[in-house]
């Protein structure tokens, strides 16, 4: 019933931007702190971005912080990831999740999870 699916993804050059989007279904969307997560190639997921219920607080990783913006639409039950000055570090799957929890960063407390959006930045 829980469906999260992650478009936006693709090939940008270093400096480029990108946007994702989550649209979101069979949830109460209001009810769930959203995040982005983000795996690179043999590496850990790690946490990217979360913003938290009412849309009024947001968290971000020190390695995106002042280029990604995370952002809700709650009529449309969609997060976006607004990515800015891509850098090839940030190449990887890009991972929507939503978390009924309290923590913004842990990844054991998001329970819905979508498939994910490959962001490629090339040098």
């Amino acid at each position: 019933q829980v469906q999260l699916v992650e478009s936006g993804g693709g090939l940008v050059q270093a400096g480029g931007s990108l946007r994702l989007s989550c649209a979101t279904s069979g949830l109460s969307f209001s009810n769930y702190i959203m995040g982005w997560f983000r795996q690179a190639p043999g590496k850990e997921r790690e946490f990217a971005a979360a913003i938290s219920r009412s849309g009024f607080q947001t968290f971000y990783a020190d390695s995106v912080k002042g280029r990604f913006t995370i952002a809700r639409d709650s009529a449309k039950n969609t997060v976006y990831l607004q990515m800015i000055s891509l850098k090839p570090e940030d190449t990887a799957v890009y991972y929507c999740a939503a978390n009924p929890l309290f923590s913004f960063a842990r990844a054991n407390e998001y329970d819905a999870w979508g498939q994910g959006t490959q962001v490629t930045v090339s040098s």
